[in-house]
């Protein structure tokens, strides 16, 4: 594993898979080569994240995921990430997926974003894009790697939820938006 500090900020209350999460940042650092790093995730309500976007980006909508890089060239990664979770958790029962599953999907896509990657800005040629399959590869090796070593080591009340076996095959955004 990574020497990665990781931080996540949640919501008091919510249900929110740490293990899975931390995970999922470990496996995407470690696939990009990157050995040390510090990520910092910040789970946001609609309209936290709606501020957020309008006041960094200057764009007026809910996003499911903002993701800010904040290390120079050559630099070990540091990033923020902040994921709206009441549009993840929208997004999770449109398409189908656990909410855990749509958690490990934004986290992996921000933290790529965050590492260089890249995807059009076109939602036709996502699918296609060099950024949504690495992601999807990513989303798909993180869940198997979790269920391995959940079955191995039995139910722990400090894993969180669980995703499925459901497959993530065409995943869509928000308007059946490719990611």
């Amino acid at each position: 594993m990574t020497g990665a500090v990781i931080h996540l900020s949640v919501p008091s209350g919510d249900p929110i898979p740490h293990a899975l999460l931390e995970l999922a940042i470990r496996l995407t650092l470690e696939s990009e080569s990157h050995l040390a790093a510090e990520v910092s995730v910040a789970f946001l309500s609609d309209e936290e994240a709606r501020r957020m976007n309008r006041v960094h980006l200057d764009h007026d909508w809910i996003p499911d995921v903002l993701s800010f890089q904040l290390h120079g060239p050559g630099e070990p990664p540091h990033a923020d990430l902040y994921v709206g979770l009441e549009q993840a958790r929208r997004q999770a029962r449109e398409e189908g997926v656990p909410e855990a599953e749509e958690l490990v999907r934004l986290v992996v896509h921000g933290l790529l974003h965050t590492l260089g990657w890249d995807h059009p800005e076109d939602p036709a040629a996502r699918p296609v894009s060099p950024h949504y399959r690495r992601q999807e590869e990513l989303v798909t090796e993180i869940l198997a790697e979790y269920r391995e070593s959940a079955d191995a080591s039995g139910p722990s009340p400090h894993r969180g939820p669980s995703p499925s076996d459901a497959p993530d095959q065409g995943r869509r955004g928000p308007g059946g938006v490719p990611r």
